[in-house]
């Protein structure tokens, strides 16, 4: 098999001690890794440099869902035994598709009640109506609502596991999310994005450096882990995704003047290479299965600023695609060394 296609291939050694717990209280300070593919070399920077590193005519494209507080904590109502879920998405009959886990079985048609964070009596009952693919479960919401309402006053933030163990404190609900949030969606937050603050970002503007939306909520696809063994045999789960007729005709006119499309996390990524091949620099929205790696030919971005990613991952995938494997491993290896914070809450990374 061919290294490039072996997941080995894409693992590292973390120390735990390098996994970011909290935000830093200025996002700005936030370090950042320069990654040069031409010229196969690195230099350490800061993010607020980001100004000064692009250059008038290039185009930040950000990712403008919202995360919704996903994370689902109750009871099995006939047995009482703990249940806790993850919200995915709703149908357009109403149902929640679900991933849970409980102790035992639970059977199609029993409940399960969520109580309200920091409230008494306040009880959302979900109803099991069918087993998925892949895990997922098939709910009923006995309460009415729309799903983002619900999620609203029943639900907690979504933090990773490798955060806290999961456990968000109430001041994570906007810690989690980006500024420019606009259309809930996700159940995580695209990343980098939470550390290009306003004032960053009119900065940017202000040496001539453009910046246009997409829309990729992030589910199952982004953040499911690989098993097999040969990377090929993974399957990714279809995001939804959108590319507005604005932003279209905007990363047109960019390209036609010779400015660089910066994608801004591997969303912002997955979103513009999806609908290039679908449909060019037009208006598109569907679904994204797309699942990068190497080798990849990029047809819509130029360069990538994103975080640094769980070994094994499919978002490592998609940078060791962009950067090389070999640079990729050698510029991980130098953030080690020189003790960036990873992960969500963590520094950042341009490859240019």
């Amino acid at each position: 098999m061919d290294p490039l296609h072996q997941l080995e291939t894409y693992d590292y050694t973390l120390p735990p001690d390098l996994i970011a717990q909290e935000p830093l209280a200025d996002r700005t300070a936030a370090r950042l890794l320069v990654v040069d593919r031409r010229g196969n070399v690195w230099s350490h920077r800061r993010i607020a440099e980001l100004p000064q590193l692009l250059s008038a005519g290039d185009c930040l494209v950000l990712n403008n869902t919202r995360v919704a507080p996903a994370r689902l904590v109750g009871i099995r109502t006939r047995t009482g035994g703990k249940w806790e879920g993850l919200f995915l998405s709703c149908d357009l009959d109403g149902s929640w598709r679900v991933i849970g886990q409980t102790r035992g079985r639970l059977q199609v048609g029993e409940t399960v009640s969520i109580p309200a964070p920091g409230t008494a009596g306040d009880i959302l009952e979900l109803q099991l109506i069918d087993r998925l693919d892949d895990g997922v479960w098939q709910m009923r919401p006995l309460s009415d609502g729309c799903a983002w309402d619900l999620l609203d006053r029943f639900g907690r933030v979504p933090l990773p596991p490798y955060i806290r163990h999961g456990e968000a404190h109430a001041s994570d609900r906007e810690r989690y999310q980006t500024t420019f949030a606009r259309h809930p969606g996700s159940v995580a937050a695209p990343r980098p994005d939470y550390i290009l603050r306003p004032e960053l970002l009119a900065a940017c503007r202000a040496s001539g450096v453009e910046t246009a939306e997409v829309t990729l909520h992030v589910g199952l696809g982004t953040f499911r882990p690989v098993s097999a063994a040969d990377i090929r045999q993974h399957v990714m789960h279809a995001e939804r995704c959108e590319v507005p007729a604005t932003t279209a005709t905007h990363l047109a006119e960019v390209r036609r003047r010779g400015g660089r499309i910066v994608a801004i996390g591997t969303t912002s990524l997955r979103t513009l290479e999806t609908a290039y091949r679908a449909v060019g620099w037009s208006p598109w929205q569907g679904e994204s299965r797309l699942f990068v790696y190497p080798p990849f030919e990029f047809q819509a971005v130029d360069a990538l600023l994103t975080n640094f990613h769980l070994p094994k991952s499919t978002l490592l995938m998609l940078v060791s695609a962009f950067a090389g494997v070999e640079l990729t491993r050698r510029a991980y290896q130098a953030a080690i060394d020189a003790r960036y914070r990873f992960f969500s809450y963590g520094d950042a990374m341009l490859i240019v």
